[in-house]
């Protein structure tokens, strides 16, 4: 059986690009077998140090792959 793919956005309220981020990454994720979760880094004091205003952030099975914007084509 394949693993599913993990996707994390690290992301923050009252942000426009973690909106658009979430939305072009929940269309491609639809195609394939992922698993998505959201991280809001003012939850937590490191996180919000760590990322700031650096979002949104995608982390594919833990590695940094986007940062503030996401690219539809290379996602895929």
């Amino acid at each position: 059986m394949q693993k599913p793919i993990s996707v994390e956005i690290m992301t923050k309220t009252d942000c426009c690009l973690c909106d658009t981020a979430k939305e072009t990454v929940s269309r491609v994720l639809q195609d394939y077998l992922a698993r998505l979760s959201l991280t809001d880094i003012e939850s937590d004091p490191a996180l919000l140090e760590q990322y700031g205003k650096k979002i949104p952030v995608v982390l594919i099975n833990g590695e940094e792959s986007f940062v503030y914007k996401v690219h539809e084509t290379t996602l895929r």
